[in-house]
């Protein structure tokens, strides 16, 4: 959701990002890939730049995102939240990770919520539409 805002190699860094969150609990689940093609798909112009794997230095990955501006961390935030949330399984590797990029992003607890509200709120909005569109 609104990586076209990213820059390319903002784009090539989230995507480091967010292979990272789906692989820190183990094999991604099949919705957690289905979340990971949809942001491939938002990133169509990067594909062919991104080689699928794993930054070797997640650290790195994140210390670049540190230094971007506001708006940048919180598309990047909000994407990583969704794919954390997408599955229904809460997993205490993802909500730390995700609690220390929210101290690194210097994102504060009203924001974070702001963000999740969003993740819920679309969520909804799926659900509902899946429903009235099979009665």
């Amino acid at each position: 959701m609104f990586l076209s805002y990213l820059s390319r190699k903002e784009k090539l860094k989230f995507l480091d990002l967010a292979i990272y969150m789906a692989d820190i609990d183990g094999e991604p689940t099949n919705i957690e890939k289905r979340v990971l093609t949809k942001m491939f798909a938002e990133v169509e112009e990067v594909r062919e730049e991104y080689t699928f794997t794993k930054s070797e230095s997640i650290d790195e990955t994140i210390e670049f995102f540190v230094n971007s501006n506001p708006v940048v961390k919180n598309i990047v935030y909000l994407n990583l939240v969704t794919i954390s949330m997408e599955d229904d399984l809460y997993n205490t590797s993802e909500l730390l990770f995700l609690e220390g990029l929210q101290n690194k992003f210097g994102i504060s607890a009203e924001k974070r919520r702001d963000l999740i509200s969003i993740v819920y709120a679309e969520r909804d909005l799926r659900e509902r539409a899946s429903r009235i569109i099979k009665e």
